[in-house]
This record gives structure tokens, sequence and C-alpha cells, in this order.
């Protein structure tokens, strides 16, 4: 069985802009009054969602369940067709804070073998669900914190998905989502200091996760 950590729940703000280049909006949160300051390299994202065949996952965050979970496997670096040193992560959402589990799967995997990844995300037996891949997507993201790193947020750009639900492998993005994801993550003792930092955030505010972006762009419309 791999093993992960259980982190702490937190806040994580969701805002879109979809007028903005991501370059000025990236120069909007290094204006930010709060100072924040790039705090670790850009880089390329990649996941493979998992849901139940009657998508559970995407269901119940429509439906706004307060009680709800989301399953990936994610990896960095701009090779999409090679699954190198990813982990399964397990986000949490309870209420308003979420949290994220992240189990190391040891193995690297060909984007196109899905069975053998299906197989290892079945390993963790807690999951007690039978799920399969649905969606594919990548994203550049760009990190940033305040000085007392008690704010963080991470800006991306460029998303693109695949849906895995009609196709038996994959070829290449068929969908590009010109939007600009910014998310401000803080731990939950501080929300009392939160205010100041999201009024001068000047985009909007959202709840929609890229996995139900990505399943509505591809598959479910």
């Amino acid at each position: 069985m791999i093993k992960g950590d259980q982190r702490s729940f937190r806040h994580e703000k969701k805002y879109k802009s979809e007028q903005l280049h991501p370059e000025v909006v990236k120069q909007v949160i290094r204006n930010h009054p709060a100072s924040f300051r790039k705090i670790f390299p850009d880089r390329q994202i990649n996941n493979v969602y998992f849901d139940t065949p009657n998508y559970m996952a995407y269901t119940e965050n429509v439906d706004g369940i307060s009680e709800r979970r989301k399953f990936r496997v994610r990896w960095y670096g701009d090779d999409v067709s090679i699954i190198s040193k990813p982990n399964l992560e397990i986000k949490i959402k309870s209420n308003m804070l979420g949290c994220k589990e992240t189990y190391p799967i040891k193995s690297s995997f060909d984007l196109e073998d899905f069975r053998a990844l299906k197989k290892e995300v079945s390993a963790y037996s807690q999951l007690k669900l039978d799920l399969v891949p649905t969606l594919i997507n990548s994203y550049q993201r760009s990190y940033y914190g305040t000085s007392d790193g008690n704010f963080r947020i991470t800006v991306d750009s460029g998303l693109r998905y695949f849906s895995l639900l009609r196709a038996i492998r994959f070829t290449k993005y068929a969908i590009e989502d010109e939007a600009t994801v910014v998310e401000l993550k803080y731990e939950a003792a501080l929300d009392d200091k939160a205010d100041p930092i999201m009024q001068y955030l000047p985009f909007r505010q959202t709840k929609s996760s890229k996995y139900v972006s990505g399943m509505n762009l591809t598959s479910l419309t």
C-alpha cells in the first residue's frame, strides 16, 4: 500500500480572469500591498483525474456537497507522455476548508498505460471506490507568497484538457481555456487577517474547479 501525508485544513479562495493576459495578472499580484514575491520557479503541472463510473466527484462538486473528495494523479514537467514521479492526490473539502492527502507512486508510466495507472491508484485500498480515469489536463503555474509565509498565491495559465471518457488513448489536448486561475491559500487560523489581502485582488471569485471546468468543456456539455 502506498503511504501519504495528511495536511492541515486551509482556505483556498479561487479567482478567474478571462480578459487579462497572464503576465498582467502576475503583475497585479506583484503590485499587491502585501508584497507578494516569487517563492518557487514556474513549472508545468499535469493531472489525470479519476472518478467513479457515475461521476461521483464531479456531481458532488456541482451540487455543492459540503463534504467531498476529488482524486487525481499529478506529475510535473513539460513531457506529458511520460508520467514521471507521480503522486496520487486526494483533495478533501469540508465546508469552506480544504486539505490534500499525497501518496507517492514509485513507478513511472507511459501516459497510454491507463490500466497500470488505474491498478496503482486502486492499490490504495482505503478508497474502496471503483475509480476510472476521466480527464487529463495541464497548465503553467507561478508561485507567490508573503514574506511571513502566511499567504500564498498561485497563478495558473495555459489550461488544456483532454477527455478520457470516449478516447482509448491520449493524442493531443483538444480544448484550451484562455482563462487565468488565481488561488489564494492560507491556514484556517488566519481567516481574520485575510480581508486586506482579498480586497486588492481585482478578479472574479469563483467556486468552479479545474476538474469540473474540464469535464464541462470536453465531455458533459
